[in-house]
């Protein structure tokens, strides 16, 4: 094992490495605590790794395959944070055990052995928890490469710390055995105090404006020697699509907070008619009083989730769905639209984010909080 290498100044940020960064969701939560510094990033896809060095900054991300970067020693760090790309054991799709993405997550283990951090942090879907890729994880603690850390997994909803939207994550919080072991935080916001989806648009136009669909054209920039669309401002994502006239018809004739379930048979396709039973949230309206289902990265199709503005007739915007997500307005971003909702939709909370990286500094004996403050001292009520 590795030895530990430790910060020299014990009133310096904690240092953070993100792996499979993607645009920096984990990376923005951590952030806004003030307490945390990122000292290295990596992200394989262009897109989101030009995203994350916009609002980070280029110099410490490594855009490419982790393999590579594991090749060169890592930066020294107290907390490793990312989540291996999930697509191979989703609960969408085939779950296929074999897919070679399941196995990421062995490089996230390769870099703990290599930085030996004081706290690790894993995030992904839920399911990741039944997983052979966990049971493999597991084995490494009892004598294996992760012998000097002990964990504490389980399932986290981001609506209960401060996310306008009802997302699982499995987190795992990973702490080395000479310090005080991190149990999971528990929830801040109860389920009377859920932030909703009109809380999370609100300021935004309803409208948007002469029904753009398309990101300003012609703007790119420059960034690990190759040139990418961007960068883009919040207002920028207010785009919608040109959708067809089957569509205009079916999204007219579903009422507020209905689905497909609502639409007569002539503007069914043939498979809804067929199934009379499940998939309630297919072509369905949010409400405004209520969080946002999961937001994925095509919540600009409405035949795959409950994405419908609650009044409009259209799906959400990217930039509705990035307040979901609970980016701020000030982010950036960056490669074609198509890739900038993937990284929205890829992202983790950033309300969650912020919640296990105050929890970690806690943890840490960073930072001491009194009942109902946060740090600066302000209530802490839809700031988790």
């Amino acid at each position: 094992m590795a030895a530990s290498r430790e910060s020299d100044d014990e009133s310096a940020p904690l240092r953070v490495i993100d792996l499979f960064a993607g645009c920096g969701g984990l990376s923005q939560g951590f952030r806004e605590t003030g307490l945390f510094t990122p000292v290295a990033a990596v992200e394989q896809d262009l897109f989101a790794a030009a995203t994350y060095a916009a609002n980070f900054g280029e110099d410490h991300v490594y855009w490419g395959d982790i393999a590579e970067w594991l090749k060169s020693e890592p930066p020294a760090a107290d907390i490793v944070i990312g989540g291996p790309p999930c697509q191979g054991f989703s609960n969408l799709g085939a779950k296929r055990e074999d897919d070679e993405r399941n196995e990421l997550w062995d490089r996230y283990v390769e870099t703990l052995t290599k930085v030996h951090p004081k706290v690790f942090v894993l995030e992904n879907v839920d399911r990741f928890l039944k997983t052979r890729q966990f049971d493999a994880l597991k084995a490494e603690l009892d004598g294996g490469r992760l012998q000097d850390y002990e964990i504490t997994p389980g399932i986290l909803r981001a609506t209960d710390f401060g996310a306008a939207q009802l997302r699982r994550r499995a987190i795992v919080i990973g702490t080395r055995k000479d310090l005080t072991p991190i149990p999971l935080p528990e929830p801040k916001i109860s389920e009377a105090d859920w932030l909703t989806v009109k809380s999370a648009f609100d300021g935004l136009t309803e409208e948007i404006p002469q029904h753009r669909t398309e990101l300003p054209a012609g703007r790119t920039l420059q960034v690990f020697g190759r040139e990418v669309p961007g960068k883009y401002m919040a207002h920028e994502l207010h785009i919608t699509r040109n959708y067809t006239t089957l569509s205009r018809k079916r999204f007219q004739r579903i009422p507020y907070g209905g689905n497909r379930f609502n639409l007569p048979d002539e503007l069914k396709a043939p498979c809804w008619i067929k199934h009379t039973s499940g998939s309630g949230d297919v072509m369905g309206r949010l409400v405004w009083d209520r969080p946002s289902v999961t937001i994925r990265t095509e919540f600009f199709k409405p035949e795959k989730g409950r994405y419908l503005h609650p009044e409009q007739d259209r799906a959400l915007s990217h930039l509705e769905a990035a307040r979901l997500q609970g980016f701020p307005d000030t982010f950036e971003w960056c490669g074609p639209k198509l890739e900038i909702a993937r990284q929205i939709g890829n992202a983790v909370p950033i309300a969650l984010g912020r919640a296990l990286a105050r929890h970690i500094a806690q943890g840490l004996g960073v930072v001491q909080l009194a009942p109902g403050r946060d740090q600066l001292g302000l209530p802490t009520r839809g700031l988790w």
